[in-house]
């Protein structure tokens, strides 16, 4: 990043691509590599979990979801947090509370201690969606943005499939399963505490230091050591009125917003989690016969097939495409997924076209809402309450999640498959209008999305 004289956050905003923005990437990422990997192993997990404990469907659909109603809370208290006391004092708490959580896990005596200690690890998911989202888009340039804070999201990709890999390795290596599935919880400390070193070394967001704190010196200096070159400063960073948390909920543009990114994140992650977390639950549905190795290989099949292009996919073309048109797109084509299963006779028994029809919706789910919902939610706020609104709809989102996931079973059963992916695909129509709420961020700079644009005093120093 050169010296200019257009003041730090003008830079921020033009910025070109750099080394820079790639270190913020790994380390906001890493967190969602963590988060991905924690929440979906569940899924192959309960398998073995319910041989070994034998728990009736509620307690097993507690177990699945109590991580996801504890993210709910989490992205609440520690996206208000974050705005309140700064980023960098949230950033690493979070990833230290999920690693305690996972580690904890893998020791679990009972079912009781186990939905325990799922819930302690999903507080520290919940806080570090609002964190590292908000971090990353505050960072990045405005050409860039999406793809920047789209690439943080996409290492869910990567914590989809490492997922199943892992449970697919441990199981064919003929380690007992009521030690197998220990393993599979366990394992996702190591990652987080990664995630702990690496955020240590990472400054405040230079934005809220200059905008929120009005110190624009101390967040000249310190984006200039993390970039590794001078940053140009000048008089033009001042310091922009603070929203109280009623004035931002009262606020019609900002309630409308909420009820946008919330809402469709709500429907999304209701049908997302929901399918994804039960998917070993789904195939075996559709194929009753087969071996649980056998539906862990398609459940990898589908991640790596459908969703990872789709993760990327939708990083490298939503800049171009814009934030909002990808979502609507995406909510489309999931629905209309969705809709093919539930009204084709008998695709629900045949393995190979339901696997395309469902890897389908899965495609569409990452090039579009999965990745969208993150995105809109880290740039359509004022800087001051940025953490707060995304953590209101993350929080909002995984209450969805919460709810699919608990619900799915019992949906399977009084419904048949067929009947629940239909209920599915109106929750995908009720995504696609609530983003119509929505405005289009691609290209605009943070301050003028979210009108940051009129300071009322200015501390900035000339460099």
């Amino acid at each position: 990043m050169d010296t200019d004289k257009s003041g730090l956050i003008d830079t921020l905003n033009e910025a070109p691509l750099s080394l820079f923005h790639f270190r913020a990437v790994v380390t906001a990422g890493m967190g969602f590599f963590t988060d991905a990997y924690d929440l979906f192993i569940i899924g192959a997990a309960l398998v073995l979990i319910k041989a070994q404990f034998g728990p009736s469907k509620e307690m097993l659909g507690l177990l699945g979801s109590t991580a996801l109603i504890a993210a709910f809370v989490g992205a609440f208290v520690f996206g208000r947090l974050a705005d309140t006391l700064g980023r960098k004092k949230i950033y690493g708490l979070e990833a230290a509370i999920m690693g305690v959580g996972a580690l904890a896990s893998a020791f679990s005596p009972n079912m009781i201690w186990l939905v325990v200690f799922r819930f302690i690890m999903g507080l520290g998911i919940g806080g570090d969606y609002p964190v590292s989202a908000v971090i990353m888009s505050e960072y990045a340039n405005k050409k860039d943005r999406g793809k920047l804070v789209g690439l943080v999201f996409s290492m869910q990709a990567l914590g989809l499939v490492a997922g199943p890999i892992v449970a697919l390795t441990l199981l064919a290596s003929g380690i007992p399963h009521n030690i197998a599935w220990r393993l599979m919880l366990g394992l996702g400390a190591i990652p987080a505490l990664a995630v702990v070193l690496l955020r240590r070394r990472m400054p405040e967001s230079p934005r809220y230091t200059a905008l929120v704190r009005g110190n624009a010196l101390e967040a000249h200096d310190n984006l200039s050591r993390f970039s590794g070159s001078r940053v140009g400063l000048t008089a033009q960073d001042q310091q922009v009125k603070r929203l109280g948390f009623l004035e931002f909920i009262t606020n019609r543009k900002y309630l409308l917003t909420l009820i946008g990114t919330a809402g469709t994140w709500f429907v999304f992650d209701y049908a997302y989690y929901g399918n994804s977390i039960s998917m070993p639950l789904v195939l075996k549905a559709v194929a009753p016969h087969a071996s649980d190795i056998t539906s862990m290989a398609w459940s990898l099949i589908v991640f790596v097939v459908a969703a990872v292009p789709g993760y990327f996919l939708a990083v490298s073309k939503m800049d171009k495409i814009g934030h909002k048109k990808l979502q609507l797109i995406g909510f489309l084509f999931m629905g209309l997924a969705f809709g093919a299963i539930g009204l084709i006779p008998h695709l629900t028994h045949l393995v190979i076209p339901f696997l395309l029809v469902f890897g389908a919706s899965y495609f569409f789910a990452e090039f579009g809402p999965n990745t969208t919902t993150f995105v809109l939610s880290s740039e359509l706020y004022p800087v001051s309450m940025r953490t707060t609104g995304h953590g209101i709809s993350a929080g909002i989102a995984k209450f969805g999640a919460f709810l699919g996931v608990f619900v799915f079973p019992t949906l399977t059963a009084a419904f048949g498959l067929k009947g629940t992916l239909l209920i599915t695909f109106v929750f995908s129509v009720a995504g696609f209008l609530l983003t119509l709420l929505l405005p289009e961020p691609k290209g605009r700079s943070l301050e003028s999305i979210s009108d940051d644009t009129i300071p009322f005093t200015s501390r900035a120093v000339n460099s």
